[in-house]
């Protein structure tokens, strides 16, 4: 093989290495593009759903959005949740007797109680850090839910200890656990119009 040809061959190598590196690298910049529209449009278009089909979530789709949920911030990662996943349908329509803010769950087919475990919290005042945990956990849920294509409200329980009480009964807990809210989950069956909520004056930089 000549020089000429050697080199000319070199040249044509080259040039398909460079364009591969280009298309490998403007791939994953538009993946990573993909990535961060999809992450910021499940967050801003997510939505309180309290109406349901009666199509039941399967057990894998379960186990993501419970997945997605444990993958919240957590205080000295001491992670004091625990997650009753509720499908019977018994126990969901008690349920539904906590209040006027839990009749969807009538015809919900799923509710996943977010609960504190007050055998893995801080001790001393950092306790009621598990609050904080298990919100963290309760929106994560939410957003995995809504990106899965079901549709999902946020009831609360904690502070109000009829609630509370009653939730425990229902689902015979065990004194360490405290029920924050029950989310009631299913596949949608109403499309209501995610709200703007920003509002400039609510933001304050630096000092006031």
């Amino acid at each position: 093989m000549n020089r000429f040809l050697r080199e000319g061959l070199f040249i044509v190598l080259a040039a398909v290495v460079m364009t591969s590196c280009n298309c490998n690298n403007e791939q994953a910049t538009n993946t990573a593009d993909n990535m961060k529209k999809d992450a910021i449009e499940t967050i801003m278009t997510r939505t309180s759903i309290r109406s349901f089909t009666d199509h039941a979530v399967a057990a894998d789709t379960i186990e993501a959005i419970l997945r997605a949920g444990m993958a919240a911030p957590t205080a000295v990662n001491l992670q004091p949740w625990h997650f009753v996943v509720v499908n019977d349908r018994a126990k969901l329509d008690e349920l539904a007797g906590n209040g006027r803010q839990s009749k969807m769950l009538q015809e919900a087919p799923l509710a996943i109680v977010v609960c504190g475990d007050t055998t893995k919290t801080l001790e001393g005042p950092g306790e009621a850090f598990w609050i904080q945990d298990c919100s963290a956990a309760t929106e994560n849920i939410l957003l995995a839910a809504h990106a899965l294509g079901l549709g999902a409200v946020w009831t609360g329980c904690h502070p109000i200890e009829e609630r509370v009480a009653m939730v425990k009964q229902v689902l015979n807990m065990p004194e360490n656990l405290i029920p924050l809210c029950v989310i009631v989950m299913g596949y949608p069956n109403e499309q209501p119009a995610p709200k703007d909520k920003w509002k400039p004056e609510n933001v304050t930089y630096n000092t006031f």
